[in-house]
């Protein structure tokens, strides 16, 4: 199993650099994001925006209930909105140095096994911040021993529709 794993890692990372100039909202993430997140994340009478997700989080998370990603606005607000990093910090597999080796506590939603996850994940960064660049977990404040987002680090950000 550990190599099927190594094996899917190394062709995602071969695959990066072609792939990290095509990956858009439309056609990759949000066909991903509908399989593996819109059981919470789906827009319907329960979902909240980010905004309205904030304003009461607690309800939101006891109804296992999390903000809208269902359209490239509302994943917006997740990944470069106030919130950012929280995206990033969710779904990363604890490789980050920031992780300190524990993923995140959606990674295991990004698919039913660890090579499937490792694949999904590649894309979600190609999309995010493109090949080459690191894959910030920093927010808009400073979060524990992690600083706070640059503007440099914002302008990385890829996010193509």
């Amino acid at each position: 199993m550990k190599l099927n794993l190594f094996a899917t890692v190394a062709c995602a990372a071969i695959a990066l650099p072609a792939m990290a100039a095509d990956v858009t909202y439309r056609n990759d993430v949000a066909p991903l994001l509908k399989k593996y997140c819109a059981e919470c994340h789906a827009a319907s009478a329960d979902a909240p925006s980010m905004a309205e997700f904030k304003l009461d989080e607690e309800k939101y998370k006891k109804a296992k209930v999390g903000p809208r990603s269902d359209t490239y606005e509302h994943l917006l607000q997740l990944v470069n909105g106030n919130s950012t990093g929280a995206f990033m910090r969710r779904l990363d597999d604890g490789t980050n140095p920031y992780a300190k080796g524990k993923p995140g506590n959606m990674y295991k939603y990004l698919g039913e096994t660890d090579a499937e996850r490792a694949a999904n994940l590649t894309v979600l960064k190609a999309w995010v911040v493109g090949a080459g660049n690191q894959w910030d977990m920093n927010g808009i404040g400073q979060r524990g021993d992690m600083p706070p987002i640059t503007l440099e680090q914002l302008r990385k950000m890829k996010v193509k529709y």
